[in-house]
């Protein structure tokens, strides 16, 4: 597998410089030549949409996905229409920050009921797809590694994000792979070729050994165990062969100047991924 050759490609998922507004991140990436960003809500919010869109329109900046959607279950149905609500104005952000791909991390049980959680993810997508598709948005479903299922997301595997995606159109929801949480699946790579054609994402960090935090405990890119190249050359088997986000949770990183993060991920990113 060859390696990248440019930077033409990579992302910074805002999350990496959690350090940086959304205004400094811009400014960041434009003086570090990465062409893409992901914008984080939180981020979005502390600087108000609009002037979030004035910045990243007018900084030439490119946005590869808004992250993040989803948090559908809820243990009553007034939880889970806020819950819908919420995701109708992440689907709105979306489309005025210029992506057409919403991340969903889809939400833990409310309770110790797995099932149903899982039930009220695909309803909570099957009453937002069609929102989605009026603001021309695509709904990328992101399954978490299952150490996450319990407070972040019941949807586990590539195999439930398919399963779940493909009872639509690819252009209304497809997946998103992101390395960190898919690397051990023994079933990986059929379900990335599975996937092919609804691949909306490819986020890559490392998995670090031992792990020093099961929330910020992400590597940048070679400091793991991840096939990250074998991984993305699956990926673009499969038809994807858009932006590639590197996004990273670690308060080591984060503590980092934000420059020197930038320098660190282009030269890791051209290395490993």
């Amino acid at each position: 597998m060859q390696p990248l050759q440019s930077f033409d490609r990579l992302s910074l998922n805002q999350i990496t410089t959690n350090q940086w507004t959304l205004k400094e991140a811009v400014e960041g990436s434009l003086r570090a030549g990465v062409p893409w960003i992901a914008p984080w809500r939180n981020k979005v919010a502390e600087l108000g949409l609009a002037e979030s869109k004035r910045i990243i329109r007018e900084s030439g900046l490119k946005v590869s996905s808004l992250c993040r959607g989803g948090y559908f279950p809820g243990d009553t149905a007034t939880q889970r229409q806020a819950n819908l609500e919420d995701n109708f104005r992440a689907v709105e952000e979306a489309a005025e920050l210029g992506t057409d791909t919403l991340v969903l991390v889809c939400g833990p049980a409310a309770d110790k009921d797995l099932a149903t959680a899982r039930q009220h993810v695909e309803e909570g997508i099957a009453n937002l797809v069609e929102h989605a598709q009026s603001h021309g948005i695509k709904l990328g479903i992101e399954p978490l590694h299952p150490m996450y299922a319990a407070e972040r997301s019941v949807v586990v595997s590539l195999a439930q994000a398919n399963t779940i995606a493909e009872q639509y159109k690819p252009e209304q929801v497809g997946v998103v792979v992101d390395v960190f949480h898919v690397w051990w699946d023994p079933d990986l790579y059929a379900q990335i070729e599975r996937a092919a054609g609804r691949i909306l994402g490819y986020h890559v960090s490392d998995w670090i050994v031992p792990v020093p935090d099961l929330l910020l405990g992400r590597g940048m890119m070679g400091d793991g165990v991840i096939e990250l190249r074998k991984i993305r050359e699956a990926v673009e088997k499969a038809g994807y062969n858009g932006p590639i986000e590197v996004e990273i949770f670690n308060q080591a990183i984060w503590d980092m100047q934000g420059d020197d993060v930038m320098e660190l991920m282009k030269q890791r990113y051209l290395e490993h991924v």
